[in-house]
């Protein structure tokens, strides 16, 4: 160990920290040409060899061309991916599949109608019986 001083091994673990965090930047950028609607299919291809030929130098000119609408995208993939996921949510606590209403609406009827003394406490637990079954 004495021919490696502790500060070339900081040295080294900082360039190898730079190296991957340059390969997250690469892929990201990648993605994000794919990803954007805004290009035609020309531009995305002259994007992805500029990125690909001259890698620093094409990343860096899309961050600076394109950081912006990047982000934009970002946000707006983000915003869709929750409102799917409301939606999807909202379906399933609304149906149990087959299309009925869900068994916490029916139950909270019948617990409505026994309280009403519409029904009485025997017939409450058999409809509840049939509906959890």
């Amino acid at each position: 160990m004495d021919d490696y001083p502790l500060l070339n091994l900081f040295w080294t673990m900082l360039w190898f920290f730079l190296w991957i965090m340059w390969l997250f930047l690469l892929f990201r950028v990648i993605m994000d040409i794919f990803r954007s609607d805004d290009l035609g299919g020309w531009a995305k291809a002259g994007w992805l060899v500029l990125s690909l030929v001259l890698p620093y130098l094409g990343v860096l000119i899309y961050v600076i061309a394109r950081g912006k609408s990047m982000g934009k995208r970002d946000v707006q993939q983000a915003k869709e991916r929750d409102a799917a996921f409301k939606a999807y949510v909202r379906e399933a606590a609304a149906a149990d599949g087959g299309g009925r209403s869900g068994h916490v609406e029916d139950l909270a009827k019948l617990a409505d109608l026994k309280d009403k003394g519409a029904i009485t406490e025997e017939e409450y637990q058999r409809a509840k019986s049939k509906l959890l079954v």
